[in-house]
């Protein structure tokens, strides 16, 4: 484990990696339950909170595991069971967050695995890497001690506050690779990272997927081989599309190759991107019970405050966050010219008209169809300019 070449060439996310990620979607997909089942019961603070939990639970140890397999993956047989004990992690994690909002010891364990694991790597880099062995020893010392935090924090504290304490090792476990960069860079690869990124983005839009698919049901238990089946299946599935299609515009892997420095930003800075994709997954699920449980034009069915305006808002508000985001984050690291926020114009004013056509009696069907044009102008939009003016989108 003596540090990967940061120019190796023709450099790819490995089969382990990828069963990894596979293994990850199953945390992912019972946080986006989660969230669908807080938001259809009406408690939006509590439904934040845990969100917020569960995401962070699942999408830290990925980064962690990401950043390391990057700088110091050997894929030999320890390598290979250090990643084994990080899956089982994942798993716990999905399944401690199917148990009740006052237990959570599954989830508590499953992240301890995984950042145990993960210490023992930091550990065996340490050792085999003299070069780096200072910056490994400070990840050890810092996941190490966190994990203490961690455990006392589950064990000892009341609940009323938890949460208040959550937010404050969160924002300690974020110091630690900063503080670690601090006695050295590590090898990490800037394409790999870069790929390995885009394809959790890929997994994120898989879990939308499967909730537009749920969307289709629900058409088509009210409506049949409608108009409205047809309108909704364009709607969703060319709104999954636009997403794709807008992170992917952005050269992420050039970014990080000509400017590492900047890796932090842009590796901090997905947490809001990945988390909007996250949401969305959930929020979909409630757009799926709103027209499965009474058509498009139900004032209130069984789940409350799932209505048609408020499965339109959400929808609406949660790709506003995620273009929002993506804008941001690729401005700042590309530091481009074409710095301007006028190219999300078309996704604020297609969000705004979605909820305004529902809330004013419209079908929820033709809403989801004005957001998805959103996106569409957008990418055209940027993809026009890009090609008349690449200066404008280059790296700098």
């Amino acid at each position: 484990m003596r540090g990967r070449d940061v120019h190796e060439s023709h450099r790819a996310s490995t089969p382990l990696e990828l069963l990894f990620d596979l293994t990850a979607v199953v945390a992912v997909a019972a946080a986006a339950g989660r969230l669908h089942h807080g938001l259809t019961e009406g408690s939006l603070g509590e439904a934040a909170q845990a969100f917020a939990q569960s995401f962070f639970s699942v999408w830290w140890p990925w980064m962690s595991y990401t950043w390391f397999a990057s700088a110091y993956d050997t894929d030999d047989v320890p390598f290979r069971m250090a990643t084994l004990v990080q899956m089982i992690g994942v798993l716990l994690i999905a399944a401690g967050m199917l148990e009740a909002v006052d237990s959570q010891h599954a989830a508590a364990v499953g992240f301890f695995l995984m950042r145990i694991a993960l210490v023992t790597q930091w550990w065996r880099a340490s050792l085999e890497h003299p070069e780096g062995r200072a910056t490994c020893r400070r990840y050890v010392a810092g996941i190490a001690l966190l994990q203490v935090l961690w455990l006392a924090r589950t064990a000892w504290l009341p609940a009323e506050w938890q949460f208040a304490a959550f937010c404050v090792l969160v924002a300690l476990e974020l110091t630690v690779p900063v503080w670690a960069a601090r006695a050295g860079d590590t090898p990490w690869h800037a394409h790999h990272v870069a790929e390995r990124y885009g394809l959790f983005a890929i997994i994120l839009l898989g879990e939308c997927m499967l909730a537009a698919a749920n969307v289709m049901t629900g058409t088509l238990a009210v409506h049949g081989w409608s108009v409205n089946t047809w309108v909704v299946t364009l709607a969703v599935a060319g709104l999954i599309l636009g997403l794709w299609w807008a992170y992917f515009l952005v050269p992420f892997a050039q970014v990080l190759h000509a400017r590492r420095e900047r890796g932090f930003l842009w590796g901090y800075g997905h947490a809001a991107v990945f988390a909007a994709l996250a949401v969305l997954g959930g929020v979909l699920e409630v757009v799926a019970d709103v027209l499965r449980q009474a058509g498009d034009h139900a004032a209130t069915g069984a789940h409350g405050h799932a209505t048609p305006l408020f499965a339109m808002s959400l929808t609406a508000g949660t790709v506003v966050m995620f273009f929002a985001t993506l804008w941001w984050l690729g401005g700042r690291t590309t530091r481009r010219d074409a710095g301007t926020p006028m190219y999300v114009l078309p996704v604020l004013l297609a969000a705004a008209a979605a909820v305004v056509s529902v809330a004013s009696g419209g079908s929820l069907a033709w809403g989801l169809l004005l957001l998805a044009a959103g996106p569409a102008l957008m990418v055209g939009w940027v993809t026009r300019d890009r090609r008349l003016r690449p200066e404008r989108f280059a790296v700098r």
